[in-house]
Formats: C-alpha cells, sequence, structure tokens
C-alpha cells in the first residue's frame, strides 16, 4: 500500500501548534479593510482553532495518524 500523501492545500491553511491543536486563519480577514473597525480587525488577526467535527478529516489530509 502506498504512502499517504500530504494534501497541499490543507497544508497551507491549517497549522499544528506544539500541543497538537490545529488552528487557521479566520474569516473575514483578506481585503475590504476601510469598511471594518480597527477592534474588529485585530480580533480576527487571530487564527482560531479548528472545530471539533472537522480535526479528523483536517488531520487525515496532513497524513498524520
Amino acid at each position: 500500500m502506498p504512502k499517504m500523501k500530504t494534501s497541499k492545500t490543507a497544508a497551507k491553511r491549517f497549522k499544528k501548534t506544539g500541543s497538537g491543536q490545529l488552528r487557521h486563519e479566520q474569516q473575514n480577514n483578506q481585503h475590504k479593510f476601510e469598511s471594518k473597525t480597527s477592534n474588529r480587525k485585530h480580533r480576527l488577526d487571530r487564527d482560531a482553532n479548528v472545530h471539533s467535527t472537522d480535526e479528523k478529516k483536517i488531520k487525515r489530509l496532513l497524513a498524520e495518524r
């Protein structure tokens, strides 16, 4: 059986923390910053945890067992 390959699109979107959690960049943080408040932009700048129901799928895309 061949090895599982890492999904390169998933590898660019998700990062694994030192404790093993998966993080992703939040939505609404790419453009149209003029209409967003500075407080909102600051909050969106932080990464968010991946939802627990999606972790199994994403770990499989990252070829982690």
